[in-house]
C-alpha cells in the first residue's frame, strides 16, 4: 500500500476516528485504526465492539492495500507533522511515514485480524436535520445516566418517532428530560435507545451547515451518516420508563419565572454547599417571589428573585445541580414551573407549548434551626 494525502485532513480524520478506538480492552488490533486504501480513496475505521466511526478521504493512491496501526502512535505522529502532505507506504506489516524531512518507520498489524463491523441490512431509513438534532440532544442528554449501576438502559437516549413527531427522552432516576419536534416521516413507529457515548460523539461531528443526517436502524444496531463520516453503534435493550405516566397530572402551584434570574439566584447559594446530596437548596414559592436558601457547616445563604406565582404557597428542596441542569437546558427566556406537592416531581416547561418538559425529583427537607 502506498498513498499521499493532505496532512491536516488526515490529522482531523484520525482524531475523530480514534474516539471509537478501544481504551478498555487491551487487544492490539482494536487499539488500532484500520486503514484501507482503494483506487483513489482512503478509509479510516475505529471500533471497540460496541461503537465505531468510519470516514473516507480522497487521496493520491500509488498502490492499494490495508493495514492496522496503533491509533495513539499514528495520531501522535500525524498531529506533529508540519509539512502540507504526507506519504504512507507499507511493506508487509512495516509502515513508513514520510512528510517533509520527517521519516518514521513503525510496525502495523495485518488488517485481516481486524473485527468486521456490524451491518444494518433491510433496516428502516429516515433523516434528521443535524441542527435540530443537536438542539434536541443538548436539552435531554444531561438527564441520561452516567453509570450502569442502576438500570443500564438509562445510560442511553431514547428515540421515539410516531405520527409525525420525533421525541427524545433522557432519564437517570432523579430527573427526566423530554424534547419534541415535528418530523417528516410517515413510516412505522420507531422506538430505540442509543448509548450516551454514541450520541456525544455524533454531536461532535455536526458542523454549522443546515444538512441532514441519514439514519439506518436495525434490530440491534444503528448507523448515522453525517458528512463523510459513518457512526455505527449497538442499541440498548431493556425496559424503559413509561415517561408519560411519570408526569404529574394535578398541579397545585404554577410559577412563571425568568430563566436567567432563576439560574443566577440558585448559583449564588453554591459557595456554602459542601455536598449536593447532604445540603439541598430550599426553594419557597410565594407572594410573587422565589426565595432560595441553604445551610451547611460552611454557613447560611438566603436569596430571592421575582416570580409570578399562582396557586398554593409551597416550600420544596432540590439538589442544586439537578435543578440547574434543567434550567440551563431550557432555551426560552422564561419558564413555567409546575408543582403538584413538595414530594412530587417538579415540571419545568416553556411558557407556551410543550416542546420540552423537564422533571426533577425533590429532596426531603429537614428543619433548620
Amino acid at each position: 500500500m502506498k498513498f499521499t494525502c493532505n496532512t491536516k485532513e488526515l490529522s482531523v480524520a484520525c482524531n475523530n476516528v480514534m474516539r471509537a478506538v478501544s481504551t478498555k480492552v487491551t487487544i492490539p488490533t482494536i487499539e488500532g485504526i484500520l486503514i484501507e486504501c482503494g483506487s483513489d480513496t482512503l478509509s479510516l475505521t475505529g471500533y471497540d465492539f460496541e461503537f465505531g466511526i468510519n470516514t473516507i478521504l480522497s487521496v493520491d493512491v500509488v498502490e492499494a492495500g490495508d493495514i492496522v496501526i496503533n491509533a495513539k502512535v499514528f495520531s501522535n505522529i500525524i498531529n506533529k507533522l508540519d509539512d502540507e502532505n504526507v506519504t504512507i507506504e507499507t511493506n508487509g506489516t512495516s509502515v513508513s511515514i514520510i512528510s517533509g524531512a520527517a521519516q518514521y518507520n513503525i510496525t502495523g498489524i495485518d488488517a485481516n485480524d481486524y473485527p468486521e463491523l456490524p451491518s444494518v441490512n433491510n433496516g428502516e431509513n429516515f433523516k434528521f436535520n443535524q441542527n435540530q438534532l443537536r438542539s434536541m440532544v443538548n436539552q435531554t442528554i444531561f438527564a441520561v445516566a452516567d453509570s450502569e449501576s442502576g438500570n443500564p438502559v438509562y445510560t442511553g437516549l431514547k428515540f421515539n418517532i410516531s405520527n409525525g413527531m420525533f421525541t427524545l427522552i433522557g432519564v437517570d432516576g432523579f430527573r427526566l428530560a423530554i424534547r419534541k419536534e415535528a418530523i417528516d416521516y410517515s413510516g412505522e413507529e420507531q422506538d430505540f435507545i442509543v448509548p450516551k457515548k454514541t450520541i456525544r460523539e455524533l454531536i461532535k461531528l455536526i458542523d454549522d451547515e443546515d444538512n441532514d443526517i441519514d439514519v439506518s436502524i436495525g434490530k440491534r444496531h444503528i448507523v448515522f451518516e453525517i458528512g463523510n463520516y459513518s457512526i455505527i453503534s449497538r442499541l440498548l435493550d431493556g425496559e424503559f420508563i413509561d415517561y408519560r405516566t411519570a408526569i404529574p397530572k394535578a398541579i397545585s402551584t404554577t410559577v412563571l419565572i425568568n430563566t436567567v434570574d432563576a439560574v443566577n439566584c440558585i448559583n449564588r447559594t453554591l459557595p456554602v454547599i459542601e455536598n449536593n446530596q447532604k445540603n439541598p437548596i430550599r426553594c419557597m414559592f410565594d407572594n410573587d417571589q422565589m426565595r432560595v436558601s441553604t445551610v451547611s457547616s460552611l454557613g447560611r445563604v438566603v436569596d430571592y428573585t421575582h416570580a409570578n406565582t399562582s396557586g398554593e404557597r409551597v416550600e420544596i428542596g432540590f439538589n442544586s445541580k439537578f435543578i440547574l441542569d434543567a434550567l440551563n437546558a431550557a432555551d426560552t427566556d422564561e419558564v413555567k414551573i409546575e408543582i403538584a406537592s413538595p414530594t412530587s416531581p417538579v415540571q419545568i416547561k416553556p411558557i407556551n407549548g410543550e416542546g420540552f418538559i423537564f422533571l426533577v425529583l425533590p429532596m426531603r427537607l429537614r428543619n433548620e434551626n
